[in-house]
């Protein structure tokens, strides 16, 4: 199972969305990060058939993506703007997905629909109407619908957008007990997200990819890239002119500032180890 992306490009009018992307995306989850904008968007849509590319080749488990009745059969979507009819009840949304997927006995259905309503926490609102349901309730109706068909391809676009705490761990973790053996898609741009379950990622810049490989390599690239210093207000100013700052907490009349530099930026300054969000800020501001 795998998917080949070669030399992808996709334009609308005269603004070029994604430029040549070249990747491959094996078995197991994998990240897609980038700021909004990036073209992560662009890129499911073209992988679920939901826009035609205008130059290059992609090919799902080795079938053409022009070939969209296929393409649709093995792939699962949530997309960020996921919605359903306002007065059906949660089942009855179910119901009608797992139709359109052609799981036609009745019975199936039942059990599949329980089982994935069960999973994403919804069990005791199966006769709730969509319209009752709370954002994070949505989005996880969302989760169960793109699951419904156990499709070998789950793309999912800003999977945990309006889900608390709690809810995104259960959902990561569900997430990666499903990955085993197909390909799951996240794309994203809340980095905790793919540290938490993504070995591989491929980063997404103003419709490039700017960085593909390993969670931890990423990291290790950012190695000595990232400094701290608790600084006087006016040092702070200085910082900021010159500096790719990544957060800053205020201790009291001064600033603890984690910024980016490529060399030791003076004296007091300490190298830290690296996070996720660290080495991508670093890739993402070109450093």
């Amino acid at each position: 199972m795998q998917i080949e992306i070669n030399n992808l490009c996709k334009s609308y009018g005269s603004k070029e969305v994604l430029k040549n992307v070249n990747l491959q995306i094996d078995e197991g989850m994998f990240g897609l990060l980038g700021p909004n904008g990036a073209g992560k968007t662009t890129l499911m849509r073209v992988l679920t058939t939901l826009v035609s590319k205008n130059s290059g080749e992609v090919k799902i488990d080795g079938i053409d993506i022009g070939d969209k009745k296929s393409i649709r059969s093995i792939i699962g979507y949530l997309p960020q703007d996921f919605s359903m009819y306002p007065s059906v009840s949660v089942y009855e949304a179910m119901d009608y997905i797992a139709l359109l997927c052609e799981i036609n006995n009745k019975k199936t259905r039942k059990l599949i629909i329980e089982e994935l309503l069960c999973k994403v926490n919804l069990e005791k609102n199966m006769k709730t109407k969509v319209k009752a349901l709370s954002g994070g309730m949505r989005r996880r109706l969302g989760i169960a619908q793109a699951m419904i068909n156990n499709p070998k391809v789950l793309i999912i676009d800003e999977p945990t957008v309006g889900l608390d705490p709690e809810e995104r761990v259960r959902f990561r973790n569900m997430l990666r007990d499903f990955s085993d053996g197909k390909i799951v898609i996240l794309s994203t741009h809340i980095v905790e997200d793919i540290e938490s379950t993504c070995e591989n990622i491929a980063v997404l810049k103003s419709g490039e990819i700017v960085y593909t490989g390993k969670v931890n390599e990423i990291i290790k690239d950012a190695k000595g890239y990232i400094w701290s210093a608790l600084v006087e207000k006016e040092q702070f100013s200085e910082i900021k002119d010159k500096y790719e700052v990544i957060s800053t907490v205020t201790d009291e009349n001064r600033f603890k500032v984690k910024f980016i530099s490529e060399l030791k930026p003076f004296e007091n300054a300490v190298s830290i180890k690296p996070n996720m969000e660290d080495a991508y800020m670093k890739i993402i501001k070109g450093v």
